[in-house]
């Protein structure tokens, strides 16, 4: 993925206003993030927990993610499987919920999927992230091959936020 600029990413926000994007927090620490090991840059809001927000490009273009999550769910001790890279976290997944995008957001409808919490997909894919004693399962597939069911499963996410 190509570094992105905080201007590009706010921007890029398919479901939040143009406001909100404007007053929602970006990371400082763009330059330093492993652009070339990136899918998607995710991050949480550090003023508000329950906020999580993803940066990709589609198509050429960036495209944005407000997402909503749990502070603290009562099933954290339990072993859950990530929707986008397919690891395996002992309380490192969290349902993130993105409202739609346009008219059906704003009547209150979502999407829902369950994501790595810290947002660190595409790390973990790589190996360059642990998550632990059998977080990966053993599989056959390629990297490029493992990269490209995360970023197939990341775009279906999105297409469903924006249809």
């Amino acid at each position: 993925m190509r570094p992105l600029t905080e201007r590009e990413i706010r921007t890029a926000f398919v479901n939040c206003t143009k406001g909100e994007a404007k007053r929602l927090s970006i990371p400082h620490d763009l330059a330093e993030r492993p652009w070339d090991d990136l899918d998607f840059l995710g991050w949480r809001d550090p003023q508000a927990p329950h906020r999580a927000y993803l940066a990709t490009e589609l198509d050429g273009r960036p495209t944005a993610l407000a997402l909503r999550c749990p502070t603290n769910t009562p099933w954290q001790t339990r072993s859950s499987m990530c929707s986008m890279c397919l690891t395996t976290h002992t309380g490192g997944v969290s349902l993130m919920v993105a409202a739609k995008a346009g008219k059906a957001g704003q009547q209150g409808n979502s999407v829902g999927a369950y994501i790595c919490s810290d947002l660190a997909c595409p790390l973990y894919v790589r190996g360059k992230k642990d998550a632990g004693i059998g977080a990966r399962l053993h599989e056959s597939l390629t990297l490029e091959e493992k990269i490209l069911r995360t970023v197939t499963n990341l775009t279906a996410f999105i297409a469903k936020v924006t249809t």
